[in-house]
């Protein structure tokens, strides 16, 4: 193989594998149904539902069930009460309008205390150090809390829940 072919294969693997973070749609760069509803894939690639219940359910990802009960994961002791029941979130909301709420809940709901998932402007909200640890905040590493493909993919966990 030679130089130029070995440079080009290495290029055209590093398109691919890289491939995904292009498609991701930035937090700046959502365009907005309604002021509540985000119509198009954060990732042009659809959520995957068993890694969505994963980051709805753990306590480092999404944290979703300190204050969300969900009767689909009896298995999990100490659910909140802060935030709506997520029973039948699928049949109550559109995609379109679960990815908003996901993304930052406080445009459909102002007074929420949920936090703003998808978001990387810090003048936007204000949260506890990164990610909730004890760390201080830095401008410079600040970033949202769920990556787009989290959000895809807790997204369509939720369209999973569709009894009431």
């Amino acid at each position: 193989m030679t130089r130029r072919s070995l440079s080009a294969a290495f290029a055209a693997t590093a398109v691919i594998w890289g491939g995904a973070s292009y498609a991701d749609i930035s937090p700046a760069d959502i365009v907005w149904e309604d002021e509540i509803a985000i119509p198009a894939s954060l990732t042009g690639t659809p959520g995957d539902p068993a890694a969505g219940a994963e980051a709805f359910s753990s306590r480092s990802i999404g944290n979703c069930l300190s204050c969300h009960v969900n009767s689909d994961m009896p298995e999990h002791d100490f659910q909140g009460d802060i935030g709506p029941p997520v029973d039948g979130a699928g049949a109550r909301w559109s995609e379109a309008e679960l990815r908003g709420i996901v993304s930052d809940a406080k445009r459909m709901f102002p007074d929420s205390m949920m936090p703003t998932f998808y978001n990387d402007n810090p003048d936007d909200y204000i949260r506890p150090g990164e990610a909730y640890t004890a760390r201080a905040y830095n401008p410079e590493t600040f970033s949202t809390l769920l990556t787009a493909q989290q959000v895809e993919d807790v997204v369509a966990y939720l369209m999973t829940l569709t009894d009431w």
